[in-house]
């Protein structure tokens, strides 16, 4: 029997895992719930429950290695090696930002740049499959600008300027209403006491959920966006513009150093995470400005990108390795 090599990418929301062999075929695949430090209350115990989830079925001691993308991955190290050991596996896996694996599961290419717009949002400029700049990605209360988390911030903020008179009428105070505390809340109410019961449920289920909760009203501010409310094409539309600007830090720097006239010169830009890779109107502002100046990738599986390094890290140099990560990325997004 040969080597197994796990590949693990812990988001806000969800974390998955992929056991795979050293030719690249997935042998296992495993979810949990999200794994960032900041914003989850327990990450170890969701990375294990996906790592066990993956190896079902197959021999721990078959595991040569493993490569965990996560965001933070200084402080994320610790409870990456403590779910590493409780699903039984020798040794200690690499922790590598989430960024990373976003990039290696969309190509095979050493150098290029990866936007990631999810519950959180960052830029990287990658070289040799290492991160050598990053922009953004500074977590909901500083940063991630353009994010789910961001997104779902200024909904509810709308809708409470609405509601008091600082901010022009729009849909987002009934599809805030009702995706916080559910069908028919606004009802002929959309005074002070809507507002109190908004305030309030909204800072419970943040302080019950983490302020990754906030991202669950992004899809309500894209879609009235979609169907033309001005308040919520106006969010969107900052959003684009915001997430453009980190684009712009990461990838101009690439073609910079290249001496590059255009940014496809550095190399690919993958846009990741659900607000990119879905079809949002996020996604379509993004990718209209972006497009003009890059050769635009879109991601696959994460955690595939992560089990390509380790598969790369156990055989440096070695013509399997570069098959197994084009396999691995040809297997993506295959997820039930």
């Amino acid at each position: 029997m040969g080597a197994l090599f796990v590949g693990v990418d812990g988001g806000g929301t969800s974390t998955r895992c992929v056991v795979v062999t050293e030719s690249g075929e997935i042998a296992g695949r495993g979810r949990a719930g999200g794994a960032n430090a900041i914003s989850v209350p327990d990450p170890a115990a969701n990375l294990r429950a996906a790592l066990l989830g993956a190896l079902e079925g197959l021999d721990p001691a078959r595991v040569a290695g493993g490569v965990f993308g996560l965001a933070g991955a200084a402080r994320a190290a610790e409870p990456a090696e403590r779910a590493w050991r409780e699903a039984g596996l020798a040794g200690r896996p690499a922790v590598v930002a989430d960024v990373l694996v976003a990039f290696t599961g969309a190509t095979d290419r050493p150098d290029g740049a990866v936007l990631v717009a999810g519950t959180g949002a960052i830029g990287a400029r990658v070289h040799d499959r290492r991160i050598v700049r990053r922009a953004d990605g500074l977590g909901w209360l500083l940063g991630d600008e353009g994010s789910g988390v961001w997104l779902g911030r200024r909904a509810a903020a709308a809708a409470l300027n609405a509601i008091d008179g600082r901010g022009a009428p729009t849909v987002l105070v009934a599809r805030v209403a009702e995706a916080v505390l559910g069908p028919g809340a606004a009802g002929e109410d959309d005074g002070p006491a809507l507002a109190q019961a908004l305030i309030a449920a909204v800072y419970a289920r943040v302080a019950e959920s983490g302020p990754a909760w906030l991202g669950t009203l992004a899809p309500v501010v894209d879609a009235a966006a979609r169907e033309g409310d001005e308040v919520a094409r106006g969010i969107v539309a900052e959003a684009a513009r915001r997430l453009c600007r980190t684009a712009a830090v990461v990838v101009g720097e690439g073609a910079r150093e290249r001496g590059a006239k255009a940014w496809g010169g550095a190399g690919p830009l993958v846009l990741a995470g659900s607000l990119l890779t879905e079809p949002t109107e996020l996604a379509h502002l993004v990718r209209a400005e972006l497009g003009r100046r890059a050769v635009l990738v879109r991601a696959g599986d994460n955690a595939a990108g992560a089990a390509a390094l380790a598969v790369r890290a156990a055989l440096p140099g070695d013509p399997r390795a570069a098959e197994a990560h084009r396999v691995l990325i040809e297997q993506g997004g295959a997820w039930g």
